[in-house]
This record gives C-alpha cells, structure tokens and sequence, in this order.
C-alpha cells in the first residue's frame, strides 16, 4: 500500500448516482423520482432490451442524442435486463407510489366536480393516504398537493439508492446522462455512499489537502481488490492554490453556460455552478483550479438539470458557506422543493428567495427577479432571475427567461433602475413539454399540443425588449449549452443556421450597433467593473 500522502485527480469525474442513473434534483424528491423511476428508467430500459438495435440506430443521428435511447451496444444487454430486476425488486414502493399517483389523478378527472372532495379521501390509495392533500384551483380544476416535508421522512426517500461513480475524464465527450443508465466498468469504480455523507466533502477535500491512500480507502470503504483502481484516481502533484482575488473592480468570469462567478476583494458569488475538469484540450476554460477555497453566496435560477448540476455542486458543497434557491410553489408534483431537495443531500445554509425579495451582503444585495417561461407552461414557481448590486455595480443573471410580458420589465427598472451588465439566454427553441416533464403527466399529450409547449427563452426581439427596458451598458449571451464538455447534460449541437445562433448573432450585433459591449459567450470571459 502506498504510504505517502495523495491528492485527488483533476480529472477524476465523480458523478451522483440514483438507481444507476445519473442523479439530478428530480431523482432526489421523492415524489417526482418514483416518476422517473417507472414511467422513464424502466420504460427505457425494457425498451432497450426488447429492441436494442432502435437505440443504436437512433443515437447514429446527433439530433438524436437527448431522446430515450441507451447508448450501449448489444453486449450490454444482459446487464440491462439484471438492472431491469434489480429496479423491480428494490424499488417496488416506488413503482406502486408511481402508479398510486395515476390512479389519484384518475379518481378526480372522473369525481371531482366542484363538489366537497370529503368524500374523496377514502378513495385515495392507501400508498398516497397521508402523504397528499386533495384540493381545487378558484376555476374547481382538482389538484393533488404533496407533503414533501413528510415524503422525506418516510421509505419514499431512500439514501441507500443513492451512489458515486468515480473515473478518470480526458475529452469533451460524454453520453447524454438521462437516457443511460451507469454500468459497470473495469476503470470505474462505484461506492455506495448517501450523498449527505461527510466523506464526500473530505474526498473533494483532498484536491488541496493530501491524504494516505490507506485513509482514503477506510474511508470510501474500497476492497482490497480495487485499490489499484483507487490509486489510478490520485497523484502527488499538488494543485497551484488558487490567488485570492484583491483588486479594487469586480471581476466575473465565465466558466460555461450558466456559471458566472463574480469576485470582489470581500466576497466571491457563484451562479449556476458548472464547473469543467482539467486536461488537455484545445479549448481553454476555468476549471475546479480556479474555484475560490470558498464561496460566500451560491445563487440557482431554477431546477433544470443543467442548473441545478448535483455532480458540481457536491465537489463544491465543502467551499460553500450559503445557497440561495428560489421558493418553489409548495406541494406541486412538478415543482418540488429545492430548499428541501438540497437540505437533504448535505447542504447547510440554504436560504429560499422569493421575487422582489433582497438579501443584504457585502457592499451590496442580491435581490430576486421574476422569471417568465422556459418551462412548458406548467405552474412551476422555483425560478428566480438573480440581480447582483456590489459596488455600486448592477448585474443580471437572467438565466433563461423568456420575455412573455415587456411591461414586467418596466416595472422592475422602474424598482431597480439601469444595469450595469445583463446575462440571458437564448436558446430560443427549447425541448417540447414532455421532453423533461413526461413522466410526471397522467396521461399522454397530442404530439402537436406537446410540439407547442416549450423550454425556450427569449429570441431577438423578446431579448432586445429586455434590453430597451433596462438599459445594461453590456449584454452578454450565456446558458446556450454549447461548451462540447455540456451537451452531456444539454444534448445541443448548433450549427450557424441554428435558430438560437441566429437570434443571438442579431441580439449581439443590434446591441454593438447601439455603442454596447455585447457577445455570445462560450468557453471562458473575465470581464472587470
């Protein structure tokens, strides 16, 4: 056994697992994971086995990589059946949650009618009895009211299905993580640990603090088989310790999509965490190495899988001292709690920010906007637009709004008056409803109602209305997902005739025309205020 002390890898990838799939916000909340659970995992893998050559065939087109194709070849199709058993044996309380959820909403499409929902209760099935609360909308539309707080609580929150996979990255390329579930491989190594678990924050620990490989393994519990593979993940070389930031403007830089990080001498805020790993590539970008040792303020805009990145968040869960989400609507199925979500996984100091809310901080605040669209129409309240004033500079991380309503930003300039630099999306064609949400629908929606409902925000005109509206002397184009080491979490690949492309190339070249610094970032950006 190697006796001297070892750091951990730049490029060791440590990915969440729920169940063997790759872990997002979703697959944490009880209830929507028994969703994802049977109406997705198991209806992709039972079609994976019944008719594998669909899948290969499927993923030999790119505009197909994010759809409900498992990107492994026939030789893997035993180990998909085993994984198949051992979901339908292991999360049986699930399944039925799942289906007890269909049969709700079954009982009050037929039942309820305006009348008393009394009655209804004894009607509930038994899985749900306690756990919900049946109520109606003013228009006597019934709906179905979780109480997390207690599914949480309960055997509907199990952390033994919880897991990290640890292996050795060196490209860009990944598959697309939520079609394909995570097999095993002879250079992965899989350690069953809650993610709540203190040993992950001392083994992203040890990026900066070195350990005997002994103590490691105690620690994760690795058979002695597997320490070669574990010794694989480490070096002796010492990570260049990261210069604090001590000049007197505020310096942002951009580490890719949505992740923004903002510095001045006395506080460090980072938005939308997602952070690249470090080897050789030809495309520069900030990486873990440029993190600050710790972060004052993590801000999240809403509870999509690429920006709520659980895979960033836990190698940083050690560094960060507060999280700010926004308040979800309470009890919806398809908007679940991220204060809640993330509380469950370990994380302290986690603070809900409701719009028009502020937050005083260091020379300044952080005040929540609100955030129109991008989520298929659904009532879905956990999304916030999060405004930076600090030193006396004014900064709008908008992530993917989509500008339905332009009199909501006469009213918030009026409030919060010019901007100093505006972030916004614009992937402006989106998936269509189903595309994320599918599995928490009761029932099928018609191909040309779902094709119409969209994840989309702004395109030129919704954006330069923005622009017109609150006057930011730079406007810079983020959360496009077009870095080559996101589209494992996006599946984007533009071409220059891409709608998105196009929109924001007239966004840039309008705002440069009006004496704006403007851009369409990607890679990496310092700028300075």
């Amino acid at each position: 056994m190697v006796t001297e002390k070892l750091y951990l890898r730049q490029n060791v990838l440590v990915e969440p697992l729920f169940n063997q799939w790759y872990a997002w916000a979703y697959l944490i909340s009880p209830a929507t994971s028994a969703m994802y659970i049977s109406n997705l995992h198991l209806k992709i893998m039972r079609s994976f086995v019944a008719n594998p050559q669909i899948h290969i065939s499927a993923l030999k087109n790119p505009a197909m990589i994010g759809g409900p194709f498992i990107n492994y070849d026939l030789s893997r199709l035993s180990e998909v059946q085993e994984l198949i058993e051992e979901t339908e044996k292991d999360q049986t309380h699930m399944i039925e949650f799942a289906q007890d959820v269909n049969a709700l909403n079954e009982i009050l499409r037929n039942e309820a009618k305006g009348y008393s929902l009394q009655p209804l209760y004894q009607q509930i099935p038994e899985n749900l009895k306690g756990y919900v609360e049946i109520v109606y909308d003013l228009n006597n539309n019934p709906l179905i009211r979780f109480l997390e707080g207690l599914l949480y609580k309960s055997k509907y929150y199990n952390e033994t299905s919880q897991s990290l996979l640890l292996s050795t990255i060196n490209q860009d390329s990944r598959s697309f993580a939520l079609s394909n579930p995570k097999l095993k491989e002879n250079d992965s190594l899989h350690i069953k640990i809650p993610f709540k678990d203190e040993r992950i924050d001392e083994l992203f620990k040890t990026r900066y603090v070195p350990q005997p490989l002994s103590y490691i393994k105690e620690m994760l519990e690795v058979k002695d088989k597997n320490s070669d593979l574990l010794l694989s993940f480490f070096t002796d070389e010492k990570l260049d310790k990261y210069p604090k930031y001590d000049g007197d403007a505020v310096r942002i830089r951009y580490f890719g999509h949505a992740c923004i990080l903002i510095e001045t001498e006395k506080i460090s805020i980072l938005c939308d965490p997602a952070i690249s790993y470090k080897y050789k590539s030809e495309i520069y970008r900030y990486t873990i190495a440029d993190i600050p040792e710790s972060i004052d303020y993590v801000l999240l805009t809403h509870n999509h899988q690429d920006h709520v990145i659980l895979e960033s968040l836990l190698m940083l869960r050690h560094k960060i001292k507060n999280l700010i989400v926004p308040k979800s609507g309470g009890g919806a199925l398809q908007d679940p709690s991220m204060k809640l979500m993330l509380e469950s996984i370990g994380f302290k100091n986690v603070r809900e920010i409701d719009e028009m809310e502020e937050i005083k901080i260091d020379d300044g605040t952080i005040t929540g906007l609100p955030f129109f669209g991008e989520h298929a129409d659904l009532d879905i309240r956990a999304k916030i637009a999060h405004l930076i004033r600090i030193k006396e500079k004014s900064i709008l991380c908008a992530a993917d709004s989509n500008n339905l309503e332009p009199k909501l930003y006469q009213y918030v300039h009026n409030l919060v008056g010019d901007l100093d630099v505006l972030f916004i999306g614009m992937e402006c064609d989106g998936g269509p409803l189903t595309w994320l949400y599918g599995p928490l629908l009761p029932k099928l929606l018609p191909r040309k109602m779902d094709q119409s409902r969209r994840f989309d925000g702004s395109n030129y005109e919704k954006a330069i209305n923005i622009v017109e509206q609150l006057h930011p002397k730079e406007v810079y184009v983020y959360a496009m997902g077009h870095e080559p080491w996101f589209t494992y979490m996006t599946s984007i690949v533009y071409t220059e005739e891409s709608r998105p492309i196009v929109e924001s190339n007239k966004l840039v070249e309008d705002c440069r025309g009006r004496g704006l610094k403007s851009e369409r970032l990607f890679a990496h950006k310092e700028i300075f205020l």
